[in-house]
């Protein structure tokens, strides 16, 4: 089941390489708050999506339109989407941003500006009078309402605060074990630094979010059955390690 991939996900990044981020991660994405306020929240956006890979199983908690896209429900849909932004971050790595908004409005407008031109000598020829080509567009409503607005800041806000008490808490050592595993996350990013740049691996993200989780779901059985053998392995290893070092326990209280 999604779930426990989810688990044994979880389980694996949070005692083998990179435990601080399973805590710090999921406590950004997964805000506890009250059902009005955060209802945007339980049903996540591409974006959050994109930034919690902890999330990519769990269709049950994911935007509908999020896993439209993420699983090419309708291919018409994701292709452009993947494409464009993959075509956007790629130009991104060799131009600047203005470059690119530059150029990609350039594009956009140009290809409006003919489009209404066509549209209009076609009515001319034909004597037809169908109007503007883009009135249901113009039309459409667009502006973003206050309700919105503030929802949207009350979500914003909720992480904000909930990446900062996960920090707080890593970096003044609540739970030595956490602050040392977060250490360990750290001097891994450094090497990934040294590998990769932040836009390599922002593409490296948004093109895995729309491959394993289809991987996944064609494959649930075997992935599923082999996640479990490892997740047992990895539970037996952390027990005996924590009964070799019994320091740092989530229930010790720093003096």
């Amino acid at each position: 089941m999604a779930e426990d991939l989810q688990k044994v996900a979880n389980e694996i990044v949070d005692n083998v390489l990179d435990g601080a981020e399973s805590e710090l991660v999921p406590a950004v994405c997964n805000v506890k708050s009250s059902p009005t306020k955060m209802e945007g929240a339980s049903k996540r956006s591409l974006v959050c999506v994109m930034f919690c890979p902890n999330a990519w199983f769990n269709r049950l908690n994911m935007n509908p339109k999020v896993e439209c896209l993420i699983y090419w429900r309708d291919p018409k849909k994701s292709v452009p989407v993947f494409g464009g932004v993959l075509l956007v971050l790629l130009a991104l790595t060799y131009v600047s941003l203005i470059s690119v908004v530059a150029y990609a409005s350039l594009l956009a407008l140009t290809g409006t500006v003919a489009f209404r031109i066509y549209k209009n000598i076609i009515q001319a020829v034909q004597k037809t009078g169908d109007g503007h080509p883009f009135k249901e567009y113009l039309d459409m409503d667009v502006s973003l309402s206050p309700q919105k607005a503030q929802e949207v800041s009350q979500i914003a806000v909720a992480h904000v605060n909930a990446a900062i008490s996960e920090l707080r808490r890593l970096f003044l050592v609540e739970d030595l074990v956490d602050s040392f595993k977060f250490g360990v996350f750290l001097w891994v990013l450094t090497y990934l630094g040294s590998w990769f740049n932040g836009m390599t691996l922002v593409i490296i993200a948004w093109v895995t979010l729309f491959t394993l989780p289809k991987v996944y779901e064609a494959n649930q059985v075997q992935i599923d059955t082999n996640l479990e053998i490892v997740r047992i392995k990895i539970a037996e290893i952390t027990t005996k390690v924590k009964a070799a070092i019994p320091i740092g326990k989530k229930g010790e209280k720093v003096e």
